[in-house]
């Protein structure tokens, strides 16, 4: 069955989801985590994505951003692509294009659908939790 199409619109919200296949880890130590954070803000500025939140684990990650135009998949697959790229190269690791950190394929990114920005009378609060190590 194939997936079922992203919903994509200027001015939504998402919580965007991604952990690499078999559950392995995708940050080695803290200069990957600092590389990622430093290519998540070149995607930014490619897309004018705003990060309202983030959470790096050990084998994944969370992001809650914000997308002024209709593009969340076109910038997550420059994201993933670069930040896999990097810590390859990083790590000396040479694997097919598609593998990401360790060897590992990415699993697709799961985005929560884009929900409505909040409004004078409403409070929107994202969650952030601490850098996990």
């Amino acid at each position: 069955m194939a997936r079922k199409l992203r919903v994509q619109y200027p001015g939504a919200i998402y919580h965007v989801m991604n952990r690499a296949d078999r559950r392995e880890p995708i940050f080695q130590d803290d200069a990957d985590r600092q590389v990622f954070l430093e290519t998540l803000a070149e995607a930014c500025g490619k897309t004018d994505w705003q990060v309202h939140a983030y959470c790096l684990m050990p084998n994944h990650f969370h992001l809650v951003v914000e997308t002024p135009h209709a593009n969340l998949v076109t910038g997550m697959k420059w994201f993933l692509g670069t930040y896999t790229s990097r810590f390859n190269r990083r790590h000396n690791l040479l694997h097919h294009r598609r593998h990401g950190p360790a060897g590992a394929r990415w699993r697709g990114f799961q985005s929560g659908k884009g929900v409505p920005r909040a409004g004078p009378d409403r409070s929107h609060h994202a969650g952030h939790c601490a850098n996990a190590k």
